[in-house]
């Protein structure tokens, strides 16, 4: 604080600089939540990715050891559905879809994370990506 803006035996800030501090802080609030919000909505649609990346490992890998066999198809992934999809676990908010022939789809289905409804990310049973992710 300034000398000469004190007075004798007084302290403290004056309502000047408390309001420059209140200021700055909502600048740089201003500045920084849209930008976390989109680190969490490119993290969320990181897991989706994850999950279908390790969907597909898991069935890759299940077929491997079961040569001959087709890769199962079940809607309702998770350790009650069978042997291949004890090895899927979905992030909460994501749901894993098989399909006949391998082909994996995760779906956003929590809703609010920043991304659109219905954001998306396939991989095929050729290990063909595609990618219906988007970030509002």
């Amino acid at each position: 604080m300034l000398k000469i803006f004190s007075k004798k035996g007084q302290k403290g800030f004056t309502l000047i600089e408390l309001m420059i501090v209140i200021a700055i802080i909502g600048i740089l609030a201003a500045i920084a939540i849209p930008q976390f919000q989109a680190y969490r909505a490119r993290g969320y649609a990181s897991s989706m990715i994850a999950d279908a990346k390790n969907a597909h490992t898991a069935i890759a890998a299940y077929l491997a050891d079961n040569p001959g066999v087709a890769a199962p198809a079940d809607a309702a992934v998770g350790p009650a559905a069978g042997a291949v999809y004890t090895q899927m676990r979905a992030t909460s908010g994501n749901t894993i879809t098989v399909a006949a022939g391998g082909d994996v789809t995760v779906t956003e289905t929590a809703g609010g994370r920043g991304l659109t409804a219905g954001s998306n990310y396939v991989i095929t049973s050729a290990g063909v990506n595609t990618n219906n992710i988007t970030v509002q």
